[in-house]
């Protein structure tokens, strides 16, 4: 409820406020955010601290360590750091020991383009642990500029159990090397628009999400992830690239049970790249697959997505999105590659069509699949991102139409229809990586 008349205890100054809640169990305490828009107050009340941007490592450092879960008069989550002559850092600590950085209020209109180099490989692990440098365990890293790159590597070098590090909207960044020896296991790279040289050193990483142009990538060590999502919609973030450059992301990627695609990728860099390995490679473990595709002038062309599903044994959901403003290829030529021995899908249990001209396309491409299936997956399709109807095999015997004796080795002949799906909910799965940019969308 919010300040009425007689409600003196809300009327009172914040350091008596802030006593009240420290004579509360914590469970208790936090409860008081429910009582007006003047306790709410106090819990999002923000620090406000001036400095240089040398100064920036040491007042996160500061903020975090009189950071405490459990004691309300110590309980500030914001931090506004503000140094130079514009720059503005905005703190938040997020419970489950997330840190968000978020350096966005220094709008630059022309960024400066930096390089930067982020190590997490902390050398005094025996230290007794202190809160500015083992609290954090996920990190946001927003909007970062050439102005405090080297202070926000300085402190995050010093984040010595950091598993989770996300780095979104880094206008300017062209070339970003990190070196992970120890925790790091997922690393997000969101809309860097600048970005065209990525190298990544680490030995656990499982995850890697990306979006945005594809830059120049080298993966050392080949780690072997288990989530990759490589959204390169917008195209090559630089303007060559050969077949050898792919090698190092192919085998990185290989053994991905979760994995996003975009077609252009595929027949400019993946499929060149199988030539030089052995004609049975396979995406043997990959059980989730978003491939996200552009067909050009309203003609759909389904086969570098059929080669490529012909790599995938194990596939169990397949999500297709046509996006018109996807990149395509200048001249984007039939992949030649010539998949080895290959079985059809044995467990593909359902199929998301999304952003298909007509249905027409849709059942198109519902044929085209069978050429490469050997089950009856559920397939759906959806409009304006909700689900409505699904796709039904019908045999041609329960068609009115007549039909020509089948030869001894003539197939069963198909057509489909459209079945309007009555649970909403239950039809709609969206794919990991769906889901990760909705979260992103409204973090």
């Amino acid at each position: 409820m919010e300040v009425k008349a007689g409600d003196f205890i809300s009327s009172l100054p914040d350091e008596i406020l802030f006593h009240i809640i420290s004579l509360l169990p914590f469970e208790s305490a936090i409860q008081t955010i429910f009582l007006s828009t003047r306790w709410r107050f106090l819990w999002n009340l923000a620090l406000v601290q001036h400095g240089s941007k040398e100064d920036v490592p040491t007042a996160v450092s500061g903020f975090l360590t009189n950071f405490d879960e459990h004691n309300p008069t110590r309980n500030t989550r914001r931090l506004r750091f503000h140094f130079g002559a514009d720059g503005v850092l905005s703190a938040i600590i997020a419970p489950n020991n997330k840190l968000h950085l978020d350096f966005s209020a220094d709008n630059q209109e022309h960024p400066r383009q930096f390089g930067w180099q982020i190590e997490l490989n902390p050398q005094n692990l025996s230290l007794q642990p202190t809160p500015s440098s083992f609290f954090v365990k996920t990190l946001y890293l927003i909007s970062v500029n050439h102005l405090s790159s080297e202070a926000v590597s300085s402190m995050v070098s010093n984040l010595q159990l950091l598993e989770n590090l996300k780095i979104i909207g880094c206008n300017g960044l062209e070339s970003l090397s990190i070196d992970s020896e120890r925790k790091l296991l997922n690393l997000t790279i969101f809309d860097c628009p600048h970005l065209k040289s990525l190298h990544i050193r680490s030995y656990k990483l499982t995850t890697f999400l990306y979006r945005g142009q594809f830059p120049w990538f080298w993966p050392e060590f080949h780690f072997n992830l288990a989530n990759a999502m490589l959204d390169s919609r917008k195209g090559p973030g630089y303007s060559t690239f050969q077949t050898c450059d792919f090698d190092r992301v192919l085998l990185t990627i290989k053994n991905s049970e979760i994995l996003t695609l975009c077609k252009w990728t595929f027949q400019a860099l993946i499929c060149p790249s199988l030539s030089s390995f052995q004609a049975d490679f396979q995406f043997y473990r990959l059980k989730e697959l978003w491939w996200i595709d552009n067909h050009s002038k309203g003609v759909a062309n389904n086969d570098a997505l059929i080669t490529f599903l012909k790599l995938c044994p194990s596939l169990e959901r397949l999500f297709v999105t046509i996006d018109h403003n996807s990149y395509v290829m200048p001249s984007a030529a039939t992949c030649s590659k010539q998949v080895g021995r290959y079985k059809k899908l044995q467990h593909l249990k359902l199929v998301k069509l999304e952003g298909f001209a007509n249905q027409d396309d849709e059942i198109s491409f519902a044929e085209r699949l069978q050429d490469v299936v050997a089950v009856e997956p559920l397939i759906l399709t959806t409009a304006d991102g909700m689900c409505f109807r699904n796709l039904t095999k019908i045999s041609s015997h329960e068609s009115h139409e007549p039909e020509e004796s089948p030869s001894p080795i003539s197939q069963e002949r198909y057509s489909y229809m459209f079945v309007q799906v009555q649970n909403i909910n239950e039809f709609c799965p969206k794919h990991a990586h769906m889901i990760s940019l909705y979260c992103q969308k409204n973090h």
